[in-house]
């Protein structure tokens, strides 16, 4: 006869899943300094929603009081991953990884929410995902209508899981690496450079990934933009799910090392991040980490990339007569620290206003996934960027993430505002191609 699993058992369980890190969450000392930045708990209030919470959830785990439940996984699930609280806490703990871990320990207690399990599955498949969204591009028009002059779409009927006011990035009928092949040459150039796309400019922000080899080009950078190429893996990791997040971290290194790059440019916070973490996501693989070392240490975000490597051309740019203001993604503030660079391409571009919003560096509320799952808190979050881009009379705001420039464009479009959000690469490429017709 099988022996009979008790909720002692069940407790155990679940504290091995925690016992690596208990020392680290020893470490803080529940001072509440994270609560005065947390976007959610400015919102909620609620000390489930803040870092000093989650780690005592996660305590409660390790000391055998609190098994793993659901309310557990929707306490690790309520979070943006904004990384405000570890750049606060004064103890220096890392709770934005700690969170993380809380999370795939709730995915090998319980397994993953049914629905994400499926998007999984079809995002482990780069052949059936890229024909999915193929056909939603193609047929997108029967479901959403453009928003005119903007970048963004609204559902003609309702759909599953969305909020019917949304506005959402249009999927475009032609992927950007359909549109291009896969090494554009220029004459006499200085560099190869691997541009690794990522989903949301491949398939919605394929205005960004114009602009970023336009610009590239401007610059004597030979563009090889690898057709094999897929997700950076970020969705799946900070869902819970490190053995797939692996996998398509390998996926990518091995596409990229076929191509004699000199560099990996990503135009996207996140993606950028995920690339140069590599070697930490697989520090248990010798071989993969001193692969996925030589990939990171040629990867840039490509503002970062044009200032600090390139020094941009700047005798060829033209006017661009806008006000200007900029909102900070999270994982380019807080994860890769880059805010100097994206500002001084701004300010090279002759007839641009740059005016600084207030709380330029605080989240927007989109969190990837978080703000359809949660759309009216990441609303309320949002409406306080927006109020402050308000604040500024800029026309445009420009930002380095695209899940931010939907959110945000969505935001202003719900208060009835009219500035339009684009990638700063986007101004820099307006500025050369304003420089052409002098």
């Amino acid at each position: 006869m099988s022996k009979q699993i008790t909720a002692s058992d069940i407790n155990a369980h679940d504290k091995e899943l925690l016992n690596d890190i208990q020392d680290a969450l020893a470490n803080c000392m529940k001072c509440g300094n994270c609560m005065a930045v947390c976007p959610i708990y400015k919102e909620t209030n609620k000390e489930s929603s803040v870092a000093r919470g989650k780690i005592s959830l996660m305590e409660a785990v390790l000391n055998g009081t609190l098994p793993i439940t659901a309310g557990f996984d929707t306490a690790m699930a309520n979070c943006l991953n904004c990384k405000s609280c570890t750049a606060k806490c004064p103890c220096g703990v890392k709770a934005d990884e700690l969170i993380l871990r809380g999370r795939q320990a709730a995915v090998k207690s319980r397994g993953l929410h049914p629905i994400k399990k499926n998007v999984f599955r079809l995002l482990r498949n780069r052949q059936l995902f890229d024909l999915a969204l193929r056909m939603g591009g193609t047929f997108g028009g029967l479901t959403f209508k453009k928003i005119p002059g903007k970048m963004a779409a609204v559902s003609r009927f309702p759909m599953p899981g969305m909020d019917p006011k949304r506005a959402t990035a249009p999927i475009s009928s032609s992927p950007l690496r359909s549109q291009y092949p896969e090494v554009i040459k220029v004459d006499n150039p200085k560099a190869k450079v691997g541009f690794f796309t990522g989903c949301t400019i491949n398939y919605m922000y394929t205005d960004v990934g114009s602009s970023v080899i336009n610009v590239l080009k401007e610059n004597d950078m030979e563009v090889v933009i690898p057709s094999g190429q897929h997700c950076c893996g970020t969705p799946v990791y900070v869902s819970g799910d490190v053995d797939l997040a692996k996998e398509m971290a390998k996926a990518t290194i091995a596409t990229f090392e076929k191509y004699d790059v000199d560099y990996v440019i990503g135009a996207c916070g996140s993606c950028t991040e995920a690339l140069k973490e590599y070697p930490h996501l697989l520090q248990d693989d010798k071989e993969w980490k001193a692969r996925a070392e030589k990939i990171a240490k040629k990867t840039y975000e490509i503002s970062e990339f044009l200032v600090d490597v390139v020094k941009f051309r700047k005798d060829t740019l033209g006017n661009v007569n806008a006000t200007v203001t900029m909102h900070d993604p999270c994982h380019m503030v807080r994860g890769l620290k880059i805010t100097k660079q994206p500002r001084e391409v701004l300010k090279a571009i002759p007839g641009l206003n740059f005016v600084e919003m207030k709380d330029c560096d605080r989240c927007c509320g989109s969190g990837g996934s978080f703000s359809l799952a949660n759309y009216e808190l990441s609303r309320q979050i949002n409406d306080k960027k927006v109020a402050n881009i308000a604040n500024t009379k800029a026309d445009i705001v420009a930002t380095s993430c695209g899940t931010c420039r939907m959110h945000i464009q969505d935001g202003i479009l719900q208060n009835n505002m009219n500035q339009d959000v684009v990638h700063t690469v986007q101004l820099l490429d307006k500025a050369y191609q304003a420089g052409k017709r002098k």
